[in-house]
């Protein structure tokens, strides 16, 4: 899908003053594209601050090294955000996953300015840049500027290849295309360097995290004739390893290395007493559309949603969902 990006240029050129937001607990396509976004918007002349819904989580960190990311009431003030001429959105069109950013957001005078790739979405009453085809919002940086002929300095190419590796698999997704392809060349012709951010990203787990993905795994569920595989986390999985609930990072993944699975799911319990789902698909299964009717939403194949407690009660109606469009897939 082809996006006219000159309305969000004439938007820039208008303003100066531009603040960054993006979903609660954001991964590495969140962050990156706010990091990008900002250098590139930094050479020309503008000032670029943050005010994200959830603190950085310590695994990307390293994209962060000077700490400019903050969470909102944390190094930025709701008088700052609002004193801004134009908030942008990156990588959600959902009022929910914005949490306290959001009512600010709906307050103020400024611009509003969406940039994203889900499929999911409220009328967050924006200027949209949006493409859901497209396998990251890190590409859709990349995309605007080269389509507007902004340079994309230095700083920018580490952030913008880690949010293009990691929301597309590391290249093995089925939405990485030949183009995915030149813009990773095009970053690493900057200076990205992928050895290096894989490592960062995937060689420095602790061993509290090693033991409760083993712990985790060993309960491994399978359903519908092995097209389900799902696993849980209890909060009794987290004392008993030590581990932190980020370091869930990644572990629904497992699902899918089993053959014959389509589509798998973690249900994760939270301290608050909710439970956080997240769905992967590999195959026409839209988990987007299971994930929406629990409030939640993403992408056809990855999507992710919070259900109330207690855990097994979350379960219960999750799997239900999965193997009702389970059997309307035969």
């Amino acid at each position: 899908m082809m996006i006219d990006w000159e309305p969000l240029r004439r938007i820039i050129d208008d303003n100066r003053r531009i603040v960054l937001t993006c979903h609660v607990r954001p991964d590495a396509d969140a962050l990156g594209s706010e990091l990008g976004l900002a250098a590139i918007l930094e050479e020309r002349g503008k000032e670029v601050r943050f005010a994200n819904p959830s603190e950085t989580p310590e695994h990307l960190r390293f994209l962060d090294p000077t700490g400019r990311l903050v969470k909102f009431g944390h190094g930025i003030s709701a008088e700052e955000v609002c004193a801004a001429d134009v908030h942008i959105v990156l990588d959600t069109s959902a009022w929910v996953q914005l949490q306290d950013v959001g009512p600010l957001f709906e307050r103020t005078p400024a611009v509003r300015v969406v940039i994203d790739h889900h499929v999911s979405a409220d009328d967050l009453k924006a200027v949209e840049f949006k493409d859901v085809e497209a396998e990251a919002t890190g590409s859709l940086i990349v995309r605007m500027a080269d389509a507007l002929g902004w340079e994309i300095p230095e700083r920018a190419v580490t952030p913008l290849f880690c949010a293009i590796a990691t929301d597309t698999g590391w290249f093995r997704f089925s939405s990485t295309t030949a183009d995915t392809m030149r813009q990773a060349a095009q970053l690493i012709d900057r200076g990205a360097q992928p050895h290096l951010i894989y490592q960062w990203l995937h060689e420095r787990n602790s061993a509290a995290r090693m033991r409760l993905h083993g712990r985790v795994l060993s309960r491994l569920n399978l359903d519908c004739e092995g097209r389900l595989a799902w696993v849980s986390v209890t909060r009794e999985d987290f004392d008993q390893t030590g581990a932190r609930p980020a370091e869930t990072e990644d572990l629904v993944n497992e699902c899918l290395r089993i053959e014959g699975t389509e589509c798998g799911f973690i249900a994760i319990q939270q301290l608050n007493g909710n439970v956080k789902v997240s769905f992967r698909s590999r195959t026409s299964l839209d988990v987007a559309a299971i994930a929406e009717q629990f409030g939640g939403g993403g992408h056809r194949q990855a999507s992710g949603a919070i259900l109330p407690g207690p855990l097994a009660t979350a379960l219960e109606r999750v799997l239900t969902a999965m193997r009702a469009e389970l059997a309307g897939e035969k």
